[in-house]
């Protein structure tokens, strides 16, 4: 049986690749995957991670104008938020899928979610790819080549790792040696009910 994270990482990839065809923020988003299907999900989730590395790319430079950047916050807030939606999606897919697992008597929960952990390995295949661009870079100097090398090893181990613990967490639910919840997230300063400075202006 192909682990999950076997089937995930081409996916990523290929969200990946797929947004450096044009390497443009505002370019349309187009899934290639068919809705409802968590390829589709997945897919969407890396093309989120990846608009929103560039946006922490411009908002870096130091020379932007302030309205832009106030701009461009906004929208990295609404991109975490899609983010974390997206996650809660993920999550719930994984949930219905051992809904009917009943756990083992010492089952134990896990300290976060198999979506959670599924997010960093997202975001994980993009430092991957932006640090492979560094080692290819035939403008920097040799130091640089040699320190970006070093941590892209670090990163392939961690890739490795990362996507061991993510398949033997969902052996384990699936085994019932471990059993999950889906908890929603209750970001605070995105609900104008419950952000101080928000409320305080009705």
């Amino acid at each position: 049986m192909t682990k999950f994270t076997q089937s995930a990482w081409p996916i990523f990839e290929r969200a990946i690749n797929d947004y450096h065809k044009l390497d443009d923020v505002d370019q349309p988003f187009n899934n290639p995957y068919n809705p409802g299907t968590i390829e589709a999900d997945l897919y969407r989730k890396c093309w989120i991670d990846t608009v929103q590395w560039h946006f922490e790319d411009i908002i870096r430079d130091p020379n932007i104008d302030p309205a832009e950047a106030l701009v461009l916050k906004r929208r990295i807030d609404k991109s975490n938020q899609d983010r974390t939606d997206l996650v809660e999606t993920i999550d719930s897919y994984f949930y219905t899928k051992f809904h009917d697992v009943t756990p083992q008597p010492d089952a134990t929960i896990n300290t976060e979610s198999p979506a959670w952990a599924v997010d960093r390995l997202s975001i994980l295949c993009l430092k991957i790819y932006h640090m492979k661009e560094q080692v290819e870079r035939t403008d920097a100097s040799r130091e640089h080549i040699d320190v970006c090398s070093k941590k892209l090893a670090v990163l392939l181990e961690q890739k490795k790792d990362l996507s061991t613990a993510i398949d033997q967490l969902l052996d384990d639910i699936s085994a019932g040696r471990k059993w999950m919840k889906v908890y929603k997230q209750m970001k605070m300063y995105n609900d104008p009910s419950t952000n101080p400075v928000l409320y305080s202006k009705k």
